[in-house]
């Protein structure tokens, strides 16, 4: 495996970036990369203490670091409103040990925040979000203030491309899938 820690997909005027963090980060790339007014993402850890960590690092804890998703997007095409949208309808916001069939500190949900009006927004859409009873349990997801972001090594970017037939069947078994058509439809 490609130990080679990836670069970080560069921000242009005009252009703002966001992080989430949803659990698994293979999961998470594909739905934001299918977004009109979405540049570019890699996956990697965000929330932790110390810098550069790897994949095995974060996986063994005690980093702090949580699996996001780094998101470059046109403002002008696409809100963050739209984008937090978009990551509420690719986790279980209710779950407070992880994500699905995956169980640790790293795979805890958070909308990382890099500024008061972003708060703001994200803060508004939880509240929509409880306030739909979409969901029979509290919404876990946190709202926290944005860290450096850390790419993880290169082998896990796009991996949904570059590995479809052990994503598709991750996604599946993991629950993540199910869970999602469930909720959401389709």
């Amino acid at each position: 495996m490609d130990k080679q820690q990836a670069e970080l997909p560069p921000l242009e005027t005009g252009q703002a970036r966001t992080i989430f963090a949803g659990g698994c980060f293979w999961c998470m790339q594909p739905p934001f990369d299918a977004t009109e007014g979405v540049i570019a993402t890699a996956v990697g850890f965000a929330g932790g203490s110390i810098p550069n960590p790897s994949y095995e690092q974060v996986c063994a804890g005690g980093t702090g670091h949580l699996e996001a998703v780094y998101v470059v997007y046109d403002p002008a095409i696409i809100t963050y409103e739209a984008l937090i949208d978009i990551f509420w309808r690719s986790i279980d916001p209710t779950q407070t040990d992880g994500q699905f069939g995956d169980r640790a500190s790293h795979y805890l949900t958070a909308i990382l925040v890099a500024s008061e009006t972003e708060r703001q927004i994200a803060q508004a859409s939880k509240e929509r979000l409880a306030a739909s009873k979409i969901f029979n349990a509290p919404i876990a997801t946190e709202i926290i203030d944005s860290t450096p972001f850390y790419p993880a090594e290169e082998y896990h970017q796009k991996y949904y491309l570059k590995q479809q037939a052990h994503y598709a069947s991750y996604k599946e078994s993991s629950g993540r899938g199910p869970f999602l058509r469930k909720t959401w439809g389709k």
